[in-house]
């Protein structure tokens, strides 16, 4: 049975018991223990079902690469699915619970799966589901649907929080054992900036584990002593429990750092996403130890050696009082070696080699430890745990020599580096005959933008498998990145480990070598998703030769540990079943992120009310005091009108409207869009991305714009103010500011490089108010401080001046038809200078309106509006905007687009206006009834209706829409449908339908 040690565990504090449960029973463990090692010492060897088959399933590792111990950890608000016992540090009340199966751990009638896995081998659901046809969709997916998934999605809203922070340095160090403090020390010295990360609580990695010894002392001591001195330079940040999930270009690494996972409700983040901006990236990130491929490796009690030392040493857990060692290295004797300094008994040592020697073979030796060279394990026995194990020659067939009774078994099958960080930007890896894995090469590292190297590598990670080795190469890595960042490395003596000989490794992917069919059906690679060595060779013979094919296949390497244990002894397995060379077969792609990154960390802050970040002009408060009714206008929330008492909204409207044309009217338009285009090709620029051209705009004046996109189709529309020689202003719809600065950025990064133009999104810098209706101007002279006569400032010009005091600049454009100025005042004047014109207006008549009487009133003007009158298949020609394209211009975004046969015809559904017959409001969203019904039997449509108002000063409803050939059908009644059924008819007309010839905007 695995049980707690009565002495010993160095990460755990004994006097701090805590309390924890596990699928409702209470149990007790130590702080420092993780919740993998608090479950083996009170004997919980299973604790889940694996995916396709429901077998039994134990912890088989110590960090990140465990595939099985996943478990709903929390509850209500603080449950999550698929958390890894291996790295879930122990907390008072920590609950947990087992996943996949029905309708208990240990009794679950899934496991039927497994009794008819013959039936069920790799691909079988690409060629049982798809016959009969009908069986997909009533039979075969709801099950499939049912079964997928590991644990219970969340139902209650995340009680935590989450933040985001950035940071910068010169080297990131990614990894704190032994390699990457050395490294982070070199750097360090040399005064770099250094942030060096580790993703567990303690520092050191696994050599105080392994009772390496270095500079004379333990590794323990080198590593505190490290630690301290890093502690001790300002220019070293230390990050533990922080994981480098994925490097992405120019040095941009992404970290999860788990803040209080372990102390839930203490007020504290429970994670903080990091965005880090390096000049270096030196990753130490170790190597993960590989299962063996024998019958019976997955029955709980089968576990990764070094595992099995870890939970001795570190958290004085014995997984097994009778621990069988397989091993094809040296490094499993470190277990058998750690188990009887423990007081455990070790049965027997596996070793598929023929003639094991080194130091640890003979310190295994002189303890009196039986070695069974040139064996293998024929078979583990065993259900729910390990009952014994069957013996026999590993160059054989799998005859069993002997049986030997244990209750755990521990495996080792050489190491693999952790190449996921170096991979993750283009490093490529080369294979490593002697180690048996693929390591980086070298001679093909991820590159930066300057052609050198982005990412380095030490240590384990870098194939340097021994301490001694480790050091050295940490050293160098570290002095080659600090070389490449322009710096100079201190010259200082590498500490020194002491060396430890051991004898060669043998690569062993298949356990006994020669294993009959029947066995290896019950070797298996990946854990979770069920997956043996008899799938992909099944996989190889049907055809499958490309890795990635067969790991699709199969489903190899797509559980949550994404390959971890099972990729290297998968790609061996495909390449002996083709004959060819493991580097010839290659590798699959390694991708963000490392380990699971939860979704709250991803979003940090943003959620809730603050999901988006929610943008208020400077005039906010003013609206919510005076009763505003606001409605989201992109990520704005603009007034939609100001209801007075006993109002309805529509009747606010109407009188917003009246009160405009007759008087005066005040229109917080702050959310307008405005980006600044400056540089000696600004023009040029611009004349690309509008339809018209705005290079020979004077300075001082104002045009009316389009853009479109590279298809044809308008995207937005804007008035455009040339500010000096080289300065544009250009409005954009308020919804679009953003998009349409990305948009500008886009084209200059990736297009026009090299073109002098710069752009600044100046959206929130300023507040702008229009001021409008008959009393505008006399507002303004009211106000006093310039020149606003229809001489001094004429419509579609502007100037700067002040107002009342105010710093202002004045736009003479109109988007109402009335007389109209609209003001622009630095944002932090805005609420001020708002307040102003409502006292100066008093007399006046002022009163605010909102977007929905600015809709009104632009429609009865015929005016468009981005998001109506466009839907993304609209081009300007189809709203009889021909007038604001330019016919002299050799090209501009969109023009080309534009003359396709289908843009380019006469036969398009057109911009016209609609008169009701009977004076009523066509309904929002109807659609031009045609005659005759379509092949699917939906009645024929002929247009559409993209603005519908009840227009307070005609006194009845008007709209504007897109009809077949419309401005050619003036006078013509059409139907359009109701909500309700039936039609209402209304008479085709011009779409300006106040003012036609412009005199109230021009006084």
């Amino acid at each position: 049975m695995s049980t707690r040690l009565s002495k010993g565990g160095r990460l755990i504090d004994r006097s701090a018991a805590l309390e924890f449960s596990f699928n409702g029973k209470r149990l007790k463990g130590y702080r420092g223990d993780t919740l993998a090692a608090a479950l083996l010492a009170n004997d919980q060897m299973l604790v889940g079902r694996s995916f396709k088959y429901h077998r039994p399933r134990g912890i088989v590792a110590a960090g990140p690469e465990e595939p099985n111990a996943l478990v709903n950890l929390g509850s209500g608000g603080r449950l999550e699915p698929n958390q890894r016992t291996t790295v879930t540090e122990l907390f008072d009340g920590l609950e947990a619970a087992s996943q996949n199966h029905w309708p208990s751990l240990e009794f679950d009638v899934g496991v039927v799966n497994n009794y008819v896995s013959r039936f069920l081998p790799a691909g079988f659901y690409y060629k049982t589901f798809i016959h009969p046809r009908p069986f997909w969709k009533h039979v075969f997916e709801p099950i499939i649907r049912q079964s997928a998934g590991l644990g219970s999605a969340p139902k209650d809203r995340d009680a935590d929080r989450y933040e985001q922070a950035y940071a910068f340095c010169d080297l990131l160090v990614v990894g704190g054992g032994i390699a990457g403090l050395q490294a982070a020390l070199v750097a360090g010295r040399a005064g770099a900036r250094v942030l060096l990360l580790e993703q567990a609580a303690h520092w050191g990695g696994r050599a105080p584990v392994d009772g390496d010894v270095i500079d004379g002392k333990p590794a323990g001591d080198w590593v505190d002593a490290a630690v301290a001195a890093l502690e001790g330079m300002e220019n070293v940040t230390l990050r533990a429990r922080c994981m480098a999930a994925g490097v992405y270009d120019h040095g941009y690494v992404l970290a999860d750092e788990k803040v209080a996972d372990h102390t839930p409700g203490d007020g504290r983040p429970k994670h903080r996403l990091w965005r880090i901006r390096a000049g270096k990236i030196l990753t130490a990130t170790g190597a993960i130890e590989r299962p063996l491929s024998f019958a019976g490796n997955d029955i709980p009690g089968v576990m990764l050696a070094a595992s099995v030392r870890d939970y001795v040493v570190n958290w004085a857990v014995s997984p097994g009082d009778r621990t069988v060692v397989v091993t094809n290295n040296d490094d499993g004797y470190r277990t058998a070696i750690a188990l009887r300094e423990a007081g455990l008994a070790v049965p027997a040592i596996v070793d598929a080699r023929a003639n094991p020697a080194g130091d640890l073979v003979a310190k295994a030796r002189s303890l009196g430890l039986r070695i069974e060279a040139g064996r293998g394990i024929a078979k583990v026995k065993g259900g729910k745990r390990v009952t014994s194990v069957a013996i026999c020659l590993q160059a054989g067939e799998g005859a069993v020599i002997d049986e030997i009774a244990c209750d755990a078994v521990a495996m080792s099958g050489g190491w693999s580096p952790v190449v996921h960080l170096w991979s993750h930007c283009g490093g490529k890896l080369t294979w490593d005959t002697a180690n048996a894995c693929f390591r980086p090469d070298p001679a093909r590292p991820p590159l930066n933008h300057d052609g050198g190297a982005m990412v380095h590598v030490a240590g384990a990670a870098n194939g340097a498998m021994k301490a001694a080795e480790a050091l050295l190469d940490a050293t160098a890595a570290a002095e080659a990145a600090v070389t490449a960042l322009g710096m100079k490395p201190k010259k200082a003596k590498a500490p020194v480990a002491e060396a430890v000989a051991e004898g060669p490794m043998e690569a062993v992917w298949i356990m006994p070598q020669g294993a009959s069919a029947e066995l290896k059906a019950k070797m298996w690679l990946d854990y979770q998703n069920d997956v043996k060595v008899s799938d992909v060779q099944l996989a190889a013979r049907e055809g499958y030769e490309s890795v990635e094919h067969t790991k699709r296949y199969t489903t190899l390497g797509m559980a949550t540990d994404q390959g971890k244990l099972s990729n290297i002894n998968g790609l061996a397995v495909l390449a002996q079943a083709l004959n060819e060379d493991i580097p010839q077969v290659g590798t699959t792609t390694f991708r963000p992120p490392y380990t699971p990154v939860t979704l709250g960390a991803l979003a940090g802050e943003a959620r809730g009310e603050i999901f988006q970040p929610l943008r208020r002009t400077p005039m906010h408060e003013w609206h919510e005091r005076n009763g505003a009714y606001f409605e989201p206008v992109g990520l704005w929330r603009r007034p939609y009108c100001f209801p007075r008492a006993g109002e309805t909204h529509e009747q606010a409207v109407h009188r917003e409207v009246t009160n405009t044309r007759e008087r005066l009217g005040l229109l917080d338009a702050s959310t307008l869009g405005k980006i600044i285009v400056k540089g000696p090709d600004a023009g040029k620029f611009l004349d690309m991305l509008y339809t018209g051209v705005m290079s020979t705009l004077p300075v001082g004046k104002c045009r009316y714009g389009l853009m479109c996109n590279e298809q044809g189709f308008l995207s937005d529309d804007g008035v455009v103010a040339r500010i000096d020689e080289e300065t544009w202003l250009c409005h954009t719809t308020s919804g679009g500011a953003d998009r349409i600065h990305g948009w500008m950025e886009d084209w200059l990064q990736c297009e026009w490089w090299d073109w002098q133009v710069y752009t600044a999104n100046v959206t929130e810098q300023y507040a702008q108010v229009a001021v409008v209706g008959p009393n505008a101007r006399k507002l303004l002279e009211k106000m006093g401080g310039m020149d606003v006569s229809k001489e001094a400032l004429p419509f579609m010009q502007w100037a700067d001046g002040r107002l009342g005091g105010f710093p202002v600049r004045v736009y003479r454009i109109s988007f109402s038809g009335e007389l109209s100025y609209e003001i622009a005042v630095p944002a932090s004047h805005g609420a001020a200078f708002w307040a102003a014109l409502h006292a100066a207006g008093a007399e006046l008549g002022a009163m605010p309106y909102g977007t929905e009487a600015l809709h009104v009133m632009r429609a009865e003007k015929g005016f468009i509006m981005i998001g109506d009158e466009t839907d993304g298949t609209v081009i300007p020609q189809d709203l009889g905007l021909d007038w604001a394209i330019s016919k002299k211009k050799e090209d501009f975004l969109g023009k080309r687009g534009q003359q396709r046969t289908f843009l380019a015809s006469a036969d398009r559904w057109k911009l016209v206006g609609f008169e009701t017959l009977d004076g009523s409001v066509i309904p929002d969203g109807s659609y031009i009834v045609a005659p005759g019904v379509n092949a699917n039997g939906q009645g024929k449509t002929q247009g559409r209706v993209t603005s519908t108002y009840y227009s307070p000063t005609l006194k009845r409803g008007i709209a504007m829409g897109l009809l077949h050939r419309g401005p050619e059908r003036m006078g013509e009644v059409v139907e359009f449908n109701t909500v309700k059924g039936g039609t209402v008819k209304a008479r085709v007309v011009n779409q300006v339908f106040f003012d036609k010839d412009g005199e109230k905007q021009n006084v």
